[in-house]
């Protein structure tokens, strides 16, 4: 019977940490790779203590973050460090780091070194900047990769303070385009030759990537687009309506769910009028039809409204918190709220795994590991003996 996880057999050596690279390993453990996350022995990942703690005192974000991973306590600043990391890369498909540039090659681990071990290596970077170009050298956070990829000055309302979207999207965004560098990377390897290669991803260029019309419209007619709140500039109507208890969005902005959204809020003559029959007619009239959608909406709850635009085919959804989510039945039809056991044996409410392969839908095979968990266990498979693994820890090259 076949695995139903896509990647068994696959071996990823996790370097870095926090969210941008973990995250990228976190989505090819849920689909059945093998993670090794190589943690420093003091302390390890400093998302283990980000935010919210649990009853043992790690954060759950880590619970998440990390599941499907072992973890190797090594000291990578050390010789010895060094050694084991290439034992353990010389036998890997997928390396992923994200260290500033330059830090590997300062260890002896660059990639030119890494690929005479292995020439089939796949070896993901994810940095601010990229590992070439003026700004290669700097600090970047996944905030500057927002900012300077042009989401951060979209965001919020016109005039105001640009805020956040709430996530360390850049993060997420960077380690997402990683996932499809190694797989791309990965097919490559398969059918060239069995050469491996680097992935380069800087923040910045993972934000950018989204940024739809951005730079066309700039080229083009030396449009700066701004920031709309909670509106979409170009593209009516779609935007956030107020009712009695909360907002609703309403997204009316195909010519025939127009139609049909001003038939349902009782206005059937802008439904009839031939300047609204098109997006470019709607744009320049957005401000009176948003205020016809408005008026209907306030009086009505979000619920109401959402009872009544459904069977019309006109797509709107509520604000979701992480309560609605929770308790939302259409998350748990879907396998999207999954129940994880954690190293100290209490149950944590978790995400599922996206997307959905519907032949080899991957799943949680392993909690979160607590720091060096598997240290012995990985130091034995690649031919230490118990007297060299007491020594390494003895010297704290390992934990």
């Amino acid at each position: 019977m076949p695995s139903p996880d896509a990647l068994a057999g696959l071996r990823v050596i996790e370097m870095g940490q926090l969210i941008a690279g973990p995250f990228a390993g976190k989505t090819l453990g849920d689909f059945g790779a093998e993670v090794i996350k190589i943690e420093a022995p003091s302390g390890g990942d400093p998302l283990r203590s980000w935010r919210m703690l649990d009853a043992g005192g790690t954060s759950v974000w880590w619970q998440v973050q990390s599941r499907n991973k072992r973890s190797l306590a090594l000291d990578l600043r050390e010789a010895e460090g060094q050694a084991i990391a290439r034992r353990l890369i010389a036998e890997a498909d997928v390396l992923i780091e994200n260290f500033r540039p330059g830090t590997l090659e300062g260890w002896g681990l660059g990639y030119e070194e890494l690929a005479k071990l292995n020439p089939g290596l796949v070896m993901l970077r994810i940095s601010g900047y990229g590992q070439s170009g003026p700004y290669r050298d700097r600090p970047g956070f996944g905030v500057i990769g927002e900012a300077m990829g042009g989401l951060r000055h979209l965001t919020g309302e016109p005039g105001k303070v640009p805020v956040r979207c709430g996530v360390s999207i850049g993060d997420t965004l960077a380690a997402l385009h990683g996932v499809i560098g190694v797989l791309t990377a990965l097919y490559h390897r398969k059918v060239n030759g069995g050469r491996g290669q680097v992935i380069d991803v800087a923040l910045h260029e993972a934000v950018f990537n989204v940024m739809e019309s951005l730079i066309p419209e700039y080229g083009a007619f030396g449009a700066v687009r701004e920031a709309a709140g909670s509106a979409l500039p170009g593209i009516a109507p779609s935007n956030a309506y107020r009712c009695r208890d909360g907002y609703v969005l309403v997204a009316g902005n195909g010519d025939s769910i127009f139609k049909r959204l001003m038939t349902a809020i009782g206005r059937a003559d802008l439904a009839a009028d031939a300047q609204l029959a098109n997006n470019v007619g709607r744009v320049a009239r957005v401000a009176e039809i948003d205020a016809a959608i408005q008026a209907w909406t306030e009086p009505l709850s979000v619920a109401e409204v959402l009872e009544r635009l459904a069977p019309v085919g006109v797509p709107a959804g509520k604000v979701y918190t992480a309560r609605d989510i929770a308790e939302d039945p259409h998350y748990r039809a879907r396998d999207m709220l999954l129940t994880q056991r954690t190293q100290s044996g209490e149950e944590l409410l978790v995400p599922g795994i996206v997307p959905k392969l519907l032949g080899t839908p991957g799943g949680l095979h392993r909690a979160a590991p607590t720091l060096g968990g598997d240290t012995d266990a990985v130091l034995r498979e690649v031919g230490l003996s118990e007297a060299q693994i007491a020594a390494l820890r003895e010297r704290g090259v390992v934990a």
